[in-house]
């Protein structure tokens, strides 16, 4: 559709093992569509949630916490996709940046801690994008925007961006590994450069 939401990413295994089963974006079908899902963080209860869900007859194909969003979403009695997929967030804790993209539009979340950082961005020709750092917005002509705030979803449809706020604010959190390892040097966080802090840190 004009003026659509564009999502890409891969991610390398932090839950799981390195098979290839557990590469992102995960797409499934279930009763509500199509759903891709892609996800920066973790989710420190994924295990015992999982657990839950196995024992309730949930069958899971790969070993990572990112599968166990998508059965929560599937499972919610929620009528519309953006109200699913809060009601399964509200069943998980831990850190996690999210993208969804469906049929017909595109869901990302930050959780309200923020631990993981995520931006938006804005490309001429395609639309809005999102990423976990703003130096890919380079890769692809994208403009920087601004970061996602704690807490915050955005939906993108036909009619535009929405935005919410529809968890309980929480202390805000930084990832110290972001800050010193994960990012790439030319990035900007929290209106930081990355590099910067870094020299700003160095012994």
């Amino acid at each position: 559709m004009p003026g659509s939401s564009a999502i890409g990413h891969v991610r390398y295994s932090t839950t799981g093992d390195s098979a290839a089963k557990n590469a992102q974006p995960i797409a499934v079908d279930y009763s509500g569509g199509s759903l891709a899902i892609s996800h920066n963080g973790n989710l420190v209860d994924a295990a015992e949630v999982r657990a839950h869900l196995e024992d309730d007859g949930s069958i899971f194909q790969t070993t990572n916490d990112t599968e166990v969003i998508l059965h929560l979403i599937a499972r919610s009695r929620e009528g519309s996709l953006p109200d699913r997929v809060v009601d399964a967030l509200r069943s998980v804790h831990g850190a996690y940046s999210l993208a969804f993209l469906s049929e017909s539009m595109m869901i990302v979340v930050r959780d309200p801690m923020g631990i993981r950082p995520l931006s938006l961005g804005k490309h001429n020709k395609k639309g809005w994008v999102v990423a976990s750092e703003t130096c890919a917005f380079d890769l692809i002509e994208a403009s920087f925007v601004r970061d996602i705030e704690p807490g915050e979803m955005l939906v993108f449809d036909k009619d535009g961006m929405h935005r919410s706020f529809p968890f309980k604010p929480e202390k805000p959190y930084r990832c110290i590994f972001e800050w010193v390892y994960f990012a790439r040097p030319d990035s900007t966080m929290a209106g930081q450069s990355v590099y910067q802090a870094r020299e700003r840190i160095r012994p």
